[in-house]
């Protein structure tokens, strides 16, 4: 009898272990946890930065193919309610929003493109990358490019604009599996120039929505990093930069 009542005891412990584990791994699967993409955490020191917040006039510029619309592009007065500043930038300027606006001449396959005037480099290892984003509930898909260590351009899938109002969007930067293939954002053969560059974005229309006028806005992109080796590198150091 002791020996069924041990058995039974011993299941029962071992299914709700089952169950935590597989919890855990659901809510790991739910969005980018930037501690756990690439070096191990013990190793890491990572900072929420700002990488642009859409201030400057002039600083984005937004094409489209002239065979299949119109496209404008301009700063607002505004920002997502929802939006927290960054630790220790509660007073930096950040007022406006830019918006973009497409006329398209008929529906069909296209895409349209938001790119900085130049890339925006981010130092350290990029392991997330966010924006704010009012998409006015039109299923086309977003996408950010970038441009890694090493000047090879890559797509990141932001995701759909199908939603109302503001939302916050954002991607994982996959780790290189080997140093030498994928996005590389740090080597020992190249100096210190940061890692990644942020070059725009892309919006893929669906072609049954791209039609009449559609308005997008942004604001507030950012970066979480890794500054590991840039904080903990010795003072008397030489840089590769000559």
């Amino acid at each position: 009898m002791k020996k069924l009542v041990t058995l039974a005891f011993a299941l029962a412990v071992s299914a709700m272990v089952f169950a935590q584990d597989n919890s855990n791994r659901s809510e790991s699967l739910a969005a980018p946890d930037p501690t756990v993409i690439g070096n191990d955490s013990a190793r890491q020191a990572l900072r929420e930065i700002s990488v642009d917040r859409f201030e400057l006039e002039g600083s984005w510029n937004a094409s489209i193919s002239p065979d299949n619309g119109v496209i404008n592009s301009r700063l607002f007065e505004g920002a997502p309610m929802a939006k927290e500043p960054l630790k220790g930038e509660e007073n930096a300027s950040d007022t406006n929003v830019l918006g973009v606006k497409v006329e398209f001449f008929r529906r069909g396959v296209n895409s349209f493109y938001i790119r900085s005037a130049r890339p925006i480099p981010i130092e350290g290892v990029t392991k997330t990358i966010s924006l704010w984003v009012a998409g006015r509930n039109m299923d086309h898909q977003m996408y950010v490019l970038v441009q890694d260590y090493n000047g090879n351009n890559f797509e990141l899938y932001l995701g759909s604009l199908g939603f109302s109002g503001w939302k916050k969007m954002s991607v994982a930067v996959p780790p290189t599996p080997d140093g030498e293939h994928g996005i590389i954002q740090s080597s020992a053969y190249h100096g210190i120039k940061p890692g990644l560059r942020i070059v725009g974005f892309r919006i893929d229309c669906n072609p049954m929505l791209a039609r009449g006028t559609y308005y997008l806005y942004l604001d507030d992109l950012r970066a979480t990093t890794d500054l590991y080796d840039i904080e903990n590198r010795d003072e008397d150091d030489m840089n590769d930069d000559w």
